[in-house]
């Protein structure tokens, strides 16, 4: 039986933080007019493959993990959420005990909307911290405090939420490693279940990096930045959180199966706009112009949201089956390459594993080739050996 993964985008902020380039708008006058066109998305997702040449979807398809992410879907009313969970039950075979996440941004959801969430069904949370000391807060623009943080959490464990991720970022301007460790400490102390934690990356046309280029504001070192991984990952482990895959910790059993499930090269439907899909080999995009993406008058409505990215070949599909693995900490495991490409790994990639080694970025046993400690600093050198 074959199994996929949903995301859901909404792309709706309350307002841009200084280092988002995400498709995301403040505008939320057209939230009823983006869901309907979204809704539509879902209906007639069969029709648009077949159209676009992508292919036909099994009739034992099972969908084993829903995301929503953003933008900030818990911005937007509780009931727009709770519809697209009623279509896609419709739609599709949900596996009873799937995955299904929303993204939360203190502030922005409420014990009413909380509760509507997990009677829903929605069974694990994503809250978007960041940092616990206000002034960082400010300084890259959330609109939230740490209180705001906190009165969230708390909402939602009150209500029965118990699998909680928290992300956090590192190499923040102005952020230092005792900021950092105060923050580490502050959160583990309340036990969530996941937790993510993500170096900032200067995005183009976005305020932080003007900021910084204008010099009124100035980023840690690349040395800093290093010792303050080495340290998330050194403090996690040490509270029995387990580092799973590059900017991923969690307790045991508490592992995201959406982005496992992304690392592990299976297939997935994105909903929304500028989403992005993965199916029988072909990667495809929806439309990232909110406008066109609304529009649904056109006769040419199945095709004209859809960009093909990429059609894998054989060759294409080991490349990037190695390179995602390498996102987990347990690395790319041979048993699985064979049994999905029916050749020995070592065979096809002899030359770039042989080299990686050398340089001791990847290692190597009976049964995984994995990052070494210095292969997690020097990952996209990696990667780049596989694009």
């Amino acid at each position: 039986m074959k199994k996929i993964g949903i995301y859901i985008h909404i792309p709706f902020c309350k307002r841009k933080c200084k280092y988002c380039d995400f498709i995301s708008f403040e505008n939320q006058k057209c939230v009823k007019d983006y869901i309907d066109r979204l809704l539509w998305d879902i209906d007639n997702i069969k029709d648009v493959l077949i159209k676009n040449n992508i292919g036909v979807l099994p009739n034992d398809l099972e969908v084993d993990t829903i995301y929503f992410g953003g933008g900030t879907p818990s911005l937007i009313d509780s009931k727009y959420i709770l519809n697209i969970l009623s279509k896609l039950k419709k739609k599709f075979n949900i596996e009873s005990d799937a995955e299904i996440t929303i993204e939360v941004n203190p502030g922005t959801a409420d014990l009413e909307k909380l509760k509507s969430y997990y009677d829903s069904g929605i069974n694990r949370l994503s809250i978007g911290c960041q940092e616990t000391h206000d002034r960082i807060l400010r300084t890259i623009g959330r609109i939230h405090t740490y209180n705001d943080f906190l009165k969230t959490y708390k909402t939602a464990r009150k209500i029965g939420f118990r699998n909680i991720n928290v992300d956090l970022m590192l190499a923040l301007p102005g952020q230092t490693i005792n900021d950092l460790k105060e923050s580490l400490n502050s959160i583990v102390s309340l036990k969530p279940e996941h937790i993510s934690v993500y170096s900032l990356i200067l995005e183009d046309e976005t305020p932080l990096k003007k900021e910084i280029e204008d010099g009124t504001l100035e980023l840690p070192s690349d040395e800093i930045e290093r010792q303050m991984y080495h340290e998330t990952k050194r403090f996690l482990e040490k509270n029995d959180y387990v580092h799973y895959e590059i900017s991923n910790f969690a307790k045991n059993g508490f592992y995201s199966r959406h982005n496992l499930n992304c690392w592990n090269q299976h297939e997935y439907l994105g909903f929304g706009l500028a989403s992005h899909s993965y199916i029988n080999k072909i990667r495809f995009s929806n439309e990232s112009n909110l406008k066109k993406y609304i529009e649904k008058n056109s006769e040419q409505l199945y095709n004209i949201n859809v960009y093909i990215q990429e059609i894998q070949d054989k060759q294409d599909e080991m490349k990037e089956f190695v390179m995602l693995g390498f996102r987990k900490l347990n690395g790319v495991n041979k048993n699985e390459f064979y049994k999905k490409f029916n050749i020995e790994i070592n065979q096809i990639f002899e030359k770039e594993i042989v080299k990686l080694k050398s340089k001791n970025l990847i290692k190597e046993n009976d049964t995984n080739i994995m990052l070494t400690l210095k292969g997690l600093d020097l990952a996209n050198l990696v990667f780049e050996e596989f694009v």
